[in-house]
């Protein structure tokens, strides 16, 4: 049987709860006589308690409809209470910005008159889903005046080309798949260099700074042994007891304009860095001469001297 209960509690506030005898009678210990309201019965009446509730305050009625599992107005609560009251809301993603195509990737390819740019392998349309690595890739070839190179693509990357004005577009077959979004803008920064190669070249300058530092260019090598027939040595003077002396990779042409400057071109981007790099880490620039093997514009912030 429901019964209903009115008392006081400990902050004054007036309650009104409804439960079973077995509930009331267990928390009987836990108040006293004199925390219970001015009416002490108990009445199984839905009346009396509408009337209980319409003579206490608003707050007072949101208590007692709690006490008796009515259905609570969220709209009558107190901002501060609503979050307790309302359902959670279902799991989102930490950011609800919809994903932005690639600046690099969506940038298009500007071909010069003499570079053509083909595709050896066409691409099998397949369903818009993350490829697996064993799928074959793509080979693109790359030609122009100072020769020609190939490069590998994912199979989901298409290559457009308009003839009329000479521009070739990099897309992917869904651009809300991560993998592919990364590949695209990679795989068209790769393309541009290679044009760029096979048109003009690349081209790395080394400065050497450093009381005696110097630099020649030999056909021959005391300590290396060719690795390709007619290949050059870089020989470097750099302050050690003998002469450093580093082969030329093929495909890359060294030169010295200067006995301080090293001139390195070749249509391969990545092959002339490396190689700039592996002449650079015998004198790394240092920060407190300012001595060192310094490639293309790089500088370097002097220190202060350590005084004791």
């Amino acid at each position: 049987m429901k019964q209903t209960q009115a008392w006081t509690g400990s902050n004054g506030s007036t309650f009104i709860e409804a439960h079973d005898a077995d509930y009331v009678s267990k928390l009987r210990p836990y108040c006293s006589d004199q925390q219970l309201a001015h009416h002490p019965s108990f009445q199984d009446s839905t009346e009396d308690c509408a009337l209980a509730r319409t003579m206490l305050g608003p707050a007072k009625q949101r208590c007692s409809q709690l006490a008796i599992n009515l259905p609570v107005q969220t709209s009558a609560l107190l901002p501060f209470l609503l979050p307790a009251f309302q359902l959670s809301a279902p799991g989102r993603s930490f950011s609800c910005s919809p994903s932005c195509a690639s600046r690099i990737g969506r940038a298009s390819l500007s071909l010069p008159e003499d570079v053509t740019l083909r595709l050896l392998e066409a691409p099998t349309a397949r369903a818009k889903n993350r490829l697996g690595r064993s799928e074959p890739l793509v080979t693109v070839q790359v030609e122009g005046p100072l020769g020609a190179m190939s490069m590998q693509i994912p199979p989901f990357v298409r290559i457009e080309q308009d003839s009329a004005t000479r521009k070739a577009m990099v897309q992917v077959q869904d651009s809300e798949i991560r993998h592919q979004r990364e590949m695209w803008g990679t795989t068209r920064a790769y393309l541009q260099s290679h044009i760029m190669g096979v048109s003009e070249g690349h081209v790395a300058i080394l400065r050497l700074v450093g009381v005696g530092y110097r630099a020649t260019v030999e056909n021959a090598a005391v300590t290396k042994t060719p690795e390709y027939p007619g290949q050059q040595f870089v020989s470097l003077k750099v302050g050690y007891s003998h002469p450093i002396e580093l082969g030329v990779p093929k495909g890359v042409k060294a030169s010295t304009p200067q006995p301080t400057r090293i001139l390195l071109e070749g249509i391969e981007k990545e092959v002339v860095n490396s190689f700039a790099a592996k002449i650079r880490v015998w004198r790394k620039p240092e920060p407190y001469k300012g001595k060192g093997i310094f490639v293309n514009g790089e500088t370097i912030k002097l220190k202060a001297k350590k005084i004791k």
